[in-house]
């Protein structure tokens, strides 16, 4: 990973945020290990401006399913999407964890968000509907300050939890969003062909190509 740090952390080096190289969530049996970290940039009259940090965890067992990739190189790894579809298909927990780098509404960081997710959602059903409308009511009138930390947990291919904590990691879960079609898509928003975050899955292929080989 393109990163420095210690031991128990890793700084994500654009945004100088810390990343814990293990981690411990509410509604996960097994500690998470972290694969990469990256940034997201949105751009306001022609300025881009870093948003949030984020870092991608995973289940060791996610990456002892990833042995038929061994040896392969970063650029590989990056390139091919099955091994991607592979992670998000594991039946045990993956986590992204975003951090704000500047004081966000709530709204608009929905807004932001759903403007990836839906269009990846060729015909929505009234379960993904629902899905998104839940996902929606956590972030609406919500001011989001820096320093906030979101954590979007697929405990599996169907099932993700969403906590937010202003103040470490959160005990909690706010919500619990049940749609194949949504988390999917929300996968995709980060790790598919055209991520939102580019630096995150260069840098989770980096990590990949590190414990792979």
């Amino acid at each position: 990973m393109d990163v420095v740090g210690s031991a128990e952390y890793i700084v994500e080096p654009t945004t100088d945020v810390k990343f814990q190289t293990s981690l411990n969530l509410h509604g996960c049996p097994n500690s998470l290990v972290l694969l990469g970290t990256g940034f997201r940039e949105k751009v306001f009259a022609i300025i881009g401006v870093k948003v949030y940090a984020a870092g991608f965890y995973a289940n060791q067992s996610v990456i002892d399913k990833l042995s038929s990739w061994k040896g392969k190189t970063s650029a590989e790894i990056q390139g091919d999407s099955s091994l991607y579809d592979s992670i998000f298909q594991a039946p045990t927990e993956k986590s992204l964890q975003i951090v704000l780098v500047r004081d966000v509404d709530g709204k608009t960081f929905w807004d932001a968000l759903d403007e990836a997710i839906s269009p990846r959602i060729k015909a929505p059903t009234s379960v993904d509907e629902s899905a998104l409308s839940t996902f929606r009511s956590i972030f609406q009138g919500r001011p989001l300050k820096k320093g906030t930390l979101i954590f979007l947990t697929w405990v599996d291919p169907s099932k993700m939890l969403v906590c937010i904590s202003s103040d470490g990691v959160p005990s909690t879960v706010d919500a619990t969003i049940e749609s194949m079609n949504v988390t999917l898509a929300l996968f995709d928003v980060f790790f598919g062909d055209t991520p939102v975050s580019p630096s995150l899955k260069t840098s989770v292929s980096n990590g990949l190509a590190v414990v792979l080989n």
